[in-house]
């Protein structure tokens, strides 16, 4: 007998099915026929992987009205058990073609067919075997709020992490801390993204894939199903046309805002990150605006004064010569009033990016700079020689003393 059935009890019941389909007409197995092994509980293989389905749960499931050889095809002819222990793969593909096509373009898919030991999501990974429920279905793996979890089983996994070299790392743990988990855990929110809105659900693509949700030019219109207006003004942006001209440098939505643990952008946390954030690109704007007032006070640590967002917007950035721009002349007091109400034509004078070391943009704050670091070198020569000449006639001044007194 197969090393299938390890239990005595189940060992009887399949001699009784077998000698009773000897002495009957062949006709495909029952569930029924199949229950008298695969209820019990103890049942497994015989490296110890457990056998048993639940009849309960499989009737509930999305499948309980098809029988176990509409799936497991290769026993749809048998009439003799116990059957082999080695079954065909089932193929999902026979009813759900359309999305086993898709996963077929995966990174899953890829990850499987490269390394047959990868432990990349199958089908049975996300949607479970013979307790299969409807998406919509609260309990399901792949109900919206359920998703994160199914997903975090690999992806919060450290084993499954190593072994599947996903470079990435622990993405599950930062999507829980994120404004987008929070409002799907805590909040209840069914308009909050779960990971197949930004990724896909069976198609997931590598993220330099130019057909993935989340590759670099995709990013916004992924982020624009949900947050539209957004995507309207990015588009129009400095930052946008550039992204859609083809600049492989120009930011998308994740550079500012991160990719899977993304925080409110009210709190003064972040509002103190993005400005370190715009500083990787704009590493000049950064430099002069750390010089000023504004910029010594943030990198303190407090936002209660003008960050990049403040004076240029946070989606429609436009060049300073573009009049819908925020920093154009014709709009600049209107900026500045924002946090200083008397602002006036005299008060946007002032410039926030100003740099001494450039003499074409200001002149007299140039030569100032020039002028007081050789005044700070004159008056440190000046005294520091004066200081050693005063040290000479001192020690020379001692000595006479010395001499004098031993005559």
């Amino acid at each position: 007998m197969s090393t299938l059935y390890r239990f005595g009890f189940t060992g009887l019941v399949v001699l009784a099915l077998s000698a009773l389909a000897a002495s009957s007409p062949a006709q495909s197995l029952t569930n029924d026929d199949c229950q008298a092994c695969h209820a019990d509980a103890g049942l497994t293989r015989a490296d110890g992987r457990p056998l048993t389905v639940d009849p309960d749960r499989f009737a509930a499931s999305i499948h309980g009205g098809f029988g176990c050889v509409d799936c497991h095809v290769d026993l749809a002819d048998t009439v003799e058990l116990p059957h082999p222990e080695k079954l065909e793969r089932v193929q999902c593909a026979m009813c759900h073609d359309e999305p086993v096509t898709q996963y077929g373009t995966s990174i899953h898919a890829e990850a499987r067919a490269g390394d047959p030991a990868s432990p990349a999501a199958s089908c049975v990974d996300c949607h479970g075997m013979h307790d299969i429920l409807p998406s919509a279905d609260p309990a399901s793996r792949t109900y919206h709020f359920n998703l994160p979890d199914t997903c975090g089983h690999c992806h919060g996994n450290p084993d499954v992490i190593a072994r599947g070299h996903i470079e990435i790392g622990d993405v599950a743990s930062l999507f829980a801390d994120s404004i987008h988990g929070r409002a799907l855990t805590r909040s209840g929110l069914l308009v909050a993204p779960n990971c197949a809105d930004c990724h896909g659900a069976h198609d997931v693509r590598r993220l330099n894939a130019p057909e993935s949700r989340v590759h670099r030019a995709n990013v916004p219109a992924t982020c624009g199903r949900c947050h539209e207006g957004m995507l309207h003004e990015f588009n129009e942006s400095v930052h946008g046309a550039a992204l859609a001209g083809g600049n492989p440098t120009a930011p998308a939505c994740h550079d500012c805002h991160s990719a899977h643990d993304i925080q409110r952008a009210e709190t003064e946390t972040w509002r103190l990150d993005v400005i370190r954030e715009c500083g990787t690109c704009h590493t000049e704007s950064i430099r002069t605006y750390r010089d000023t007032f504004h910029g010594q006070v943030t990198a303190l640590g407090f936002t209660r004064v003008a960050a990049c967002a403040d004076c240029h917007t946070s989606h429609e950035i436009f060049p300073a010569s573009d009049e819908r721009s925020s920093v154009a002349p014709a709009r600049l007091v209107s900026t500045c009033q924002r946090c200083h109400e008397g602002a006036n034509e005299n008060f946007v004078g002032f410039d926030p990016h100003a740099d001494k070391e450039n003499r074409a943009r200001n002149p007299f704050l140039y030569f100032t700079g020039k002028f007081m670091k050789n005044l700070l070198l004159f008056v440190f020569g000046f005294f520091g020689l004066h200081t050693a000449l005063w040290f000479v006639g001192e020690l020379r001044e001692r000595r006479r003393a010395g001499g004098r007194a031993k005559a």
